[in-house]
């Protein structure tokens, strides 16, 4: 099997040569890729209708940054985890670095929660009545505070804010009360932290979301100040929006912050990444390395971030599956030939420009993946090491019963 690999690495490496690409470049890049995986998506989760338990799912945030440490263990590409407040609340943060860096990683992204509490039935920061904005605002302070205890750079803000009937809400004052108190969160801000604001078209709210789309989420950011930015949910557009382009909007326009990678077939679906729509997620890549590689782009920091629900799937390998496929993509965009795509487009030569991407695409990268794994240290097979190891055995025989105390999505 080893020489089989060998083999088909060394063919994919003369086949790049012979179009101009660096494989020990594209290696390169590779080998520095992060994304950072949700603490909650260790957990049990699940849909509106249900939560579904499962077997060795986290209870608490010790259990969750345990299981986020064996991914990173195995792929080498996931040295941080994203935390949801409160649910991952603790006494010590000293402690919780501490645990962290001994299992190899670090706290990425805070989460805050204005959705779950009774209090936000109506909205929290377009909510009509100020102590509820008030109370929406105490959680981000103490969000903040906490981002500065783990060292964490990126205040993640998803609003469950909308309505569900014509009439329900004054429009223009919602607007003006989110972005008053945004403002008051961007004021809080460390300066070399960045608040990232997602947008999402329904759900819960089916007739208004305060934060709709791309365009919304970008005003608000532009008005607010420089350290906000918007977060692209793939999961939070209407069907057939053209994600890449509003990814190339947002980076030319120094606004894309970063990113939730899930997949849907119909709405938020939050399933695997690639597991419906893998050309898009492709698609997406290409603009990013496109950026990348462009001298006038000086300015690019994207969080590439995983949110989804492991509704059906077992936690751990949905979670390394999403991660490999994601480094599949980042792997097939840097196969692009730039030069030719650019000159092709120059010439109006549609179908060349297209064969150009198709090509990238459909080129088998996991040989490629593998090479760049075992100069890691890593098992070239991370899902085959998964299994082989036994982890999930071990965890379902020793996380039996709820924790007290432990919050979870569901």
């Amino acid at each position: 099997m080893a020489d089989l690999m060998d083999r088909e690495y060394d063919l994919l490496a003369e086949r790049l040569d012979r179009r101009g690409l660096d494989i020990k470049e594209i290696k390169a890049k590779l080998k520095v890729q992060e994304i950072e995986t949700p603490s909650w998506g260790y957990g049990n989760s699940g849909t509106r209708f249900g939560v579904f338990k499962q077997a060795g799912a986290a209870r608490d945030l010790h259990e969750r940054l345990q299981d986020a440490a064996m991914v990173h263990k195995l792929t080498g590409v996931c040295p941080s985890v994203a935390v949801h407040i409160p649910w991952d609340k603790v006494d010590d943060y000293e402690a919780l670095i501490q645990e962290a860096s001994d299992l190899g990683i670090r706290i990425g992204a805070v989460n805050p929660n204005v959705f779950q509490d009774d209090a936000y039935k109506m909205g929290s920061f377009a909510n009509s009545d100020a102590k509820i904005r008030g109370m929406a605002l105490e959680h981000m302070y103490d969000c903040i505070d906490i981002m500065k205890k783990v060292n964490s750079k990126i205040l993640s803000l998803w609003f469950a804010d909308g309505t569900n009937y014509p009439g329900q809400g004054d429009f223009r004052r919602r607007k003006h009360w989110f972005e008053e108190c945004l403002r008051e969160v961007h004021k809080a801000l460390p300066e070399d932290a960045r608040m990232l604001v997602e947008y999402k078209f329904f759900e819960p709210g089916f007739y208004l979301t305060d934060i709709a789309d791309w365009g919304m989420a970008a005003f608000y950011c532009r008005n607010v100040g420089p350290k906000a930015q918007a977060l692209v949910d793939l999961g939070h557009h209407p069907l057939s929006t053209n994600i890449e382009h509003v990814v190339a909007f947002l980076i030319d326009e120094g606004l894309l912050g970063g990113f939730h990678f899930n997949n849907r077939k119909y709405a938020d679906d939050d399933v695997t990444t690639g597991s419906t729509n893998p050309y898009e997620v492709f698609l997406i890549y290409n603009e990013i390395v496109g950026a990348e590689q462009d001298p006038a782009i000086t300015d690019l920091d994207i969080a590439f971030m995983v949110d989804q629900s492991h509704n059906i799937k077992p936690k751990m390998e949905a979670m390394i599956q999403t991660v490999v496929f994601i480094q599949s993509a980042y792997a097939r965009s840097l196969l692009v030939d730039r030069e030719a795509l650019l000159d092709s487009q120059d010439r109006e030569d549609t179908v060349g420009s297209e064969s150009i991407l198709q090509d990238a695409y459909n080129t088998d990268v996991r040989p490629l993946l593998s090479r760049v794994r075992q100069e890691m240290g890593r098992d070239p097979r991370p899902m085959d090491a998964y299994r082989k190891s036994r982890y999930f055995e071990q965890i379902s025989k020793a996380r039996v019963g709820e924790l007290e105390g432990a919050a979870s999505w569901g």
